[in-house]
């Protein structure tokens, strides 16, 4: 029997392909766009394996991780996130993700990550340039973030930033380097 897939990623139109997608290749598939509605289909449909977005609408994904292993401790969980970085990557790795790939990524990356029992390969490319400043102010935030599990207020305490300031960095993209 196929285990089913689970998809988490807030881009609506992104998350139905690569649900059609998988189903086309005949994979038990069903998408999430939000952290609470994640949670109760992998509640619901014990996923072996999940495709999980780096940032879900202003949280990280990553604070999704330790808790789709407490539903599934042997879940498999492969990371993307158009804004890759060797921080989030390891982080990723540490609370348990097999995989991080950036976007864009082949179904066919996806699916051999799952299928790879070897250890992650942080395929990314370096930097000509040091990261600017804006960039590393993200990457930072976003580590805080991890650390206070998506918590924006204990996250805001932390940096010593009002909270207001915080929600308005978290809701622009981040620059690119």
């Amino acid at each position: 029997m196929i285990e089913p897939m689970l998809v988490i990623d807030d881009d609506p139109s992104f998350n139905a392909i690569l649900v059609r997608t998988l189903e086309r290749r005949g994979y038990r598939a069903c998408g999430a766009q939000d952290i609470q509605s994640a949670l109760d289909k992998a509640r619901e449909l014990k996923p072996g394996n999940v495709i999980l977005d780096l940032n879900l609408n202003g949280s990280s994904g990553l604070a999704l991780i330790p808790r789709l292993l407490e539903i599934r401790p042997d879940c498999r969980i492969v990371v993307l996130t158009g804004y890759a970085s060797i921080t989030t990557a390891v982080d990723a790795v540490k609370l348990g993700a097999i995989q991080y790939l950036a976007k864009p990524v082949e179904i066919e990356a996806i699916l051999s990550a799952f299928d790879d029992d070897s250890d992650p390969d942080f395929d990314l490319p370096i930097p000509d340039e040091p990261l600017s400043v804006d960039r590393l102010e993200w990457e930072h935030i976003q580590r805080v973030l991890n650390e206070n599990d998506g918590n924006i207020s204990a996250t805001a305490r932390a940096l010593k930033m009002h909270r207001r300031t915080l929600q308005r960095k978290l809701s622009k993209r981040p620059v690119r380097s």
